[in-house]
């Protein structure tokens, strides 16, 4: 498995520089700078689009568990977490928990933790938040990691408007759109759903891809 996810973030990246007609940079420099370069430029490009319609919009569009949600889309992309299903459910899941940790221990016009400090209803709302988040996540098997991070966020209080979900999907849906062109640009069938139903004869195609010998 991480034999496979080497070659595919290797096909990641000198797909898109082929289709950049920049290939001769994979010649040039150690094949480990120009992947550490790449995700530099990429998770820069990718976060800051979300920063900008937040900057235009004045709204939440952009968090911290984005960052996470953007390192997984890249560096695995045909996991199970990084599918849109996942990655889009998750943060649903752990929004709405971190809600229903602030409302059950009426803290919902509390001031933030990070503002108030943390006191034992603080404490009480992100254990309920987390609690959930994990425990829904496996038990519909909508695993994706950065969801923790959101639900948290929620149940500290530094998004605990209902409102502001609509707003948070739509930041995790423009990252999910910017993993899909760039995964696909470079010949990874990366899913438009869910993780394992690209056609099988373009997954053999992405694992065959292998990576030139690191230098």
């Amino acid at each position: 498995m991480g034999q496979r996810n080497e070659k595919l973030r290797w096909q990641l990246v000198s797909g898109v520089l082929q289709a950049l007609h920049l290939e001769r940079l994979t010649d040039k420099y150690p094949h480990s700078v120009v992947m550490a370069v790449f995700n530099l430029v990429n998770s820069g490009i990718s976060i800051a689009l979300v920063a900008v319609v937040a900057l235009i919009t004045q709204e939440a569009f952009i968090f911290p568990s984005l960052g996470a949600t953007a390192f997984i889309l890249f560096y695995v992309p045909l996991s199970q977490p990084a599918s849109p299903r996942n990655a889009l459910c998750g943060h649903f899941i752990g929004a709405t928990m971190g809600l229903v940790g602030l409302y059950l221990f009426g803290l919902q016009d509390a001031p933030s933790a990070m503002a108030n400090g943390v006191d034992l209803a603080r404490v009480g709302a992100v254990a309920v938040a987390m609690g959930l988040t994990g425990s829904l996540m496996v038990g519909l098997n909508l695993a994706h990691p950065p969801a923790g991070a959101t639900a948290l966020i929620v149940a500290l209080g530094l998004m605990p408007n209902p409102a502001q979900l609509p707003v948070l999907m739509a930041g995790v849906l423009m990252l999910l759109v910017h993993a899909f062109i760039m995964n696909r640009l470079a010949g990874i069938p990366y899913p438009f759903w869910r993780a394992g139903t690209a056609k099988p004869a373009k997954v053999a195609r992405a694992n065959a891809q292998g990576q030139p010998e690191a230098r």
